[in-house]
């Protein structure tokens, strides 16, 4: 059997740490900047950063509408932090001009925690993952505010509120696990690869 080939948007973020988990996973993981690098690949994970910034460099490098054809056409897709706001249908907070690259039916509010001063971390039960709870790390984390009818929830902190979804094909995650040495959700988005 044939290594998964993931690509990872590589274009700002903490794309590093998903290139290191996943090729830990036995994935053939790349770094992915320009439009052609998408056709090489099986699924992609957009990184936490800086979502503004990243919208701004996916277009700047003509890569924003080949990856929205690409989550249109079925490619897996992952995004953590940044990327979950660049999978986010709706963003509410965001810049002026501002764009995502769509595809998750949520309404997303960015920076919902407040600032860098305000990153915490805590405990999450995911039933989809095992037993054990997930450690994650929210750092300047967006909240998930709404979910259309065509995604679910995935996990909530204790006071209900939505920090992890699934969509068909689409993975997002309010937090950071590629810095926790907990690599089940990165396994877990694997397995839509298959």
């Amino acid at each position: 059997m044939t290594a998964p080939r993931v690509g990872v948007l590589a274009l700002q973020g903490d794309f590093r740490e998903h290139l290191a988990v996943l090729r830990g996973l036995g994935a053939e993981a790349r770094p992915v900047r320009r439009a052609e690098e998408l056709q090489d690949i099986d699924g992609l994970v957009i990184p936490g950063g800086e979502s503004t910034v990243m919208d701004k460099l996916s277009r700047a490098f003509g890569v924003a509408e080949p990856v929205k054809a690409a989550i249109a056409e079925g490619m897996p897709v992952y995004g953590t932090c940044a990327g979950l706001i660049m999978l986010a249908d709706t963003v509410r907070d965001r810049i002026e001009g501002q764009q995502s690259f769509g595809g998750l039916d949520v309404v997303v509010r960015r920076n919902a925690f407040g600032t860098q001063l305000d990153s915490f971390e805590t405990d999450l039960d995911i039933p989809e993952l095992g037993e054990d709870p997930v450690h994650a790390v929210f750092i300047r984390a967006p909240i998930v505010e709404e979910i259309g009818a065509k995604a679910r929830a995935l996990a909530e902190l204790e006071d209900g509120r939505v920090v992890a979804v699934e969509q068909g094909n689409l993975l997002g995650t309010s937090f950071h696990p590629e810095v926790t040495g907990d690599d089940r959700f990165h396994r877990y988005f694997l397995s839509k690869l298959g």
